[in-house]
């Protein structure tokens, strides 16, 4: 397949590019930044995310979009860098379809990132895409969880309502991704732990949704081949579990036997050292996959003491390394 990338220079869009060119595909990526060092089967366009441009032309027969566009979570989470997280979502992704809708050979697919923060902090049943409930104004959570909220669901919105009758349209409500290398949770998780912070957070309870980076590679192609399955779709393994869980597993697979516990206090001040926010750690997403199982996905990683084993074992000595 001809595959456009936009947002494809960040950590995810680094080895997904690489994993298509890998299966035979051809990929171009979609960037505000300069191309880099040339890759074999990987093509670089400037687009500013906001407005068409000639990159439009490259939408124009090529057989799927895969939109990563989107400023980085890992921020403070300041009023400006919300509505930065907020309008680079929502205008790339209406001028994506713009673009679609103009095309005289449209692609037939688009899957546009999305995330499980969506659905609503809770700690008792999980969210499928069918019942699962959405977040936004829960009790007892700080008020700007509710625009993470928004913004999820704006994000969406500016899929959903661009007009591509000819071109079949999925929401990947995606958990945290879990990847070797740097620039990805997994390297921040296993530092912290080797570096004795890998303790629960704030007691703990919070559920952790995560998705393997391979099987996140797996859904995606698999998703391509599935022109039945529209809307949202869950991208979490099967299997979230508690902070406290994820941190154990984590340090058992490095002998590592205790880990600092930090309060809700202390993460704050943690965030603040780091410029990240707090919401990433606290908020519980208990997120399944009940669309992809449903249609017959199988993950190789279902559960995380084994994704884990996994990923040390990938650790890259250079972060661009593909997965193999």
């Amino acid at each position: 397949m001809r595959i456009v990338l936009p947002g494809g220079a960040g950590h995810i869009g680094g080895f997904l590019g690489r994993e298509l060119v890998a299966l035979g595909h051809q990929v171009l990526v979609l960037s505000r930044r300069p191309a880099p060092a040339p890759e074999p089967g990987i093509e670089w366009l400037h687009w500013d995310g906001r407005t068409l441009g000639p990159w439009a032309e490259r939408i124009d027969g090529c057989d799927a979009v895969v939109n990563l566009a989107g400023r980085s979570v890992s921020c403070r989470y300041t009023a400006a860098n919300l509505r930065e997280m907020m309008d680079s979502r929502v205008d790339s992704t209406r001028v994506l379809g713009q673009a679609i809708a103009r095309a005289g050979r449209p692609p037939a697919t688009w899957l546009q990132m999305s995330t499980a923060t969506i659905y609503a902090h809770r700690f008792d049943q999980a969210n499928d895409e069918i019942t699962g409930q959405l977040g936004g104004g829960e009790p007892g959570v700080p008020d700007y969880w509710a625009y993470s909220v928004r913004i999820a669901r704006n994000w969406e919105a500016a899929q959903r309502e661009s007009v591509t009758p000819h071109t079949r349209q999925v929401a990947l409500r995606t958990a945290i991704v879990m990847s070797p290398g740097r620039g990805g949770a997994f390297h921040v998780l296993r530092r912290m732990t080797r570096l004795g912070l890998g303790g629960a957070v704030a007691g703990g309870r919070q559920y952790v949704s995560w998705i393997h980076g391979r099987d996140l590679v797996r859904a995606v192609t698999f998703l391509l081949d599935r022109p039945e399955l529209t809307g949202p779709v869950n991208l979490a393994a099967p299997h979230p579990l508690p902070h406290r869980d994820l941190m154990r597993a984590l340090r058992a697979a490095q002998g590592i036997p205790v880990g600092l516990p930090a309060t809700k206090w202390m993460a704050e001040l943690g965030a603040f050292a780091l410029r990240s926010d707090t919401e990433l750690l606290l908020k519980s997403r208990r997120v399944v996959p009940g669309r992809l199982l449903a249609a017959g996905f199988r993950f190789d990683f279902p559960d995380w003491p084994a994704a884990v084993a996994d990923l040390l074992g990938r650790e890259p000595r250079h972060h661009n390394a593909v997965m193999p």
